[in-house]
């Protein structure tokens, strides 16, 4: 089967936040439906940790993408009218430049060498993208979990990039408990023996520490609501049972979800960005969240975030939607009503996707795009 990814090299040095230097990099992305005459229907999205750039499918690629019910034609995020954009995050083993990339200095996989990287790293360079892709101003900025992360660094370096924003389950810097649980998932990976301190290979791969790693995260994803009302108390036949463990669905599904990710994705690249969600506070040098966003120039954003999810609790967004209002942006900040916690965006669209149309039929209709495509 075909890819509908393509790679964009840049071959110049990128400065990094904290100081590393990339001799050069390249970024993996997708798009759909088409660019009008001026530019001016362009719809980026940036991921969450793990995800590729193959967010739906298209006549070059017709497996389902990670994201296949929210984009298409028709679909809330509609590919008759916009041209959408999904970018692979710098640091990512999917294609874009990462730990699990050939450094060019020496041959071999950059792993530790690989330059500290920070959420604003990955913003920076998908603004390379859309500049290089003759896009001046995004119409909308699109960011789910670490992806509404990079999306406000996106428009806090670049104000005027996007005229309008829709942030999901996301946040404006790292708290206390999701840096807990990522700090765990680091050291549950790094611990394993086959780790070997980024000297690992195919035949040696740390699987006990990725599988673990995988199962916490998954705790973290989802609600204990969910857990209680989805598996119960049922016992699991899958998997053999142990005198400690794997007595019960609830295990067994996660220890299903920890086998298909162990080799699905680089340990480095995972520690990587890991680590840069943790970093990430918009308002490093500057008093409080209005302060941080005051520059950003949007003509309005959509911010929604789930009741259950506790790794980027409710509370966070209503402080960017908060912070966003504060500063004149037209902002609507809901809660949903969902069981499946932080991943509900990736599941429950029934629940999101209602609100995801009204507010690009919004935009579609306050940029007067209808008579530009």
């Amino acid at each position: 089967m075909t890819s509908s990814t393509r790679f964009l090299h840049i071959d110049q040095p990128l400065t990094m936040k904290k100081g590393g230097v990339l001799p050069s990099f390249t970024l993996a992305y997708e798009t759909w439906g088409k660019l009008n005459a001026d530019h001016s229907n362009a719809v980026l999205i940036l991921t969450g940790l793990s995800p590729n750039a193959h967010a739906a499918s298209s006549e070059a690629d017709p497996s389902d993408g990670w994201w296949e019910p929210m984009l298409g034609p028709g679909a809330p995020i509609d590919t008759d009218r916009y041209h959408v954009i999904c970018v692979n995050s710098l640091g990512s083993c999917k294609g874009s430049t990462g730990p699990a990339s050939v450094n060019p200095q020496n041959g071999k996989p950059y792993r530790l060498d690989f330059p500290d990287l920070c959420i604003e790293d990955i913003a920076k360079t998908a603004q390379i993208l859309v500049r290089l892709l003759g896009i001046r101003q995004l119409c909308t900025l699109v960011g789910p979990s670490m992806g509404g992360m990079s999306a406000l660094s996106y428009l806090q370096q670049f104000p005027q990039g996007a005229r309008h924003f829709l942030a999901i389950s996301c946040s404006a810097m790292a708290e206390p408990f999701s840096i807990a649980i990522r700090s765990l998932q680091r050291e549950l990976i790094v611990s394993d023996p086959d780790w070997k301190n980024g000297l690992y290979d195919d035949e040696k791969w740390p699987e006990k520490g990725m599988r673990m790693a995988r199962k916490l995260g998954m705790l973290s994803y989802r609600s204990a609501e969910e857990w209680r009302y989805r598996f119960g108390r049922r016992q699991q036949n899958y998997f053999p049972t142990e005198l400690f463990g794997m007595n019960y669905e609830v295990e067994s599904y996660l220890e299903a979800a920890a086998r298909r990710f162990i080799h699905s994705f680089d340990p480095c690249s995972y520690l990587y960005l890991s680590r840069c969600m943790d970093w990430f506070d918009m308002t490093d040098a500057y008093p409080d969240l209005p302060a941080a966003l005051k520059n950003i120039r949007l003509e309005s954003t959509c911010v929604l975030g789930v009741k259950t999810d506790i790794l980027f609790p409710v509370h966070q967004q209503k402080a960017i939607a908060d912070a966003l209002s504060d500063n004149g942006v037209d902002t609507s900040f809901t809660v949903l009503e969902s069981l499946k916690g932080h991943d509900a965006f990736l599941v429950d669209y029934d629940l999101f996707n209602p609100h995801i149309v009204a507010y690009f039929d919004r935009i579609w209709r306050a940029d007067g795009l209808t008579d530009k495509n």
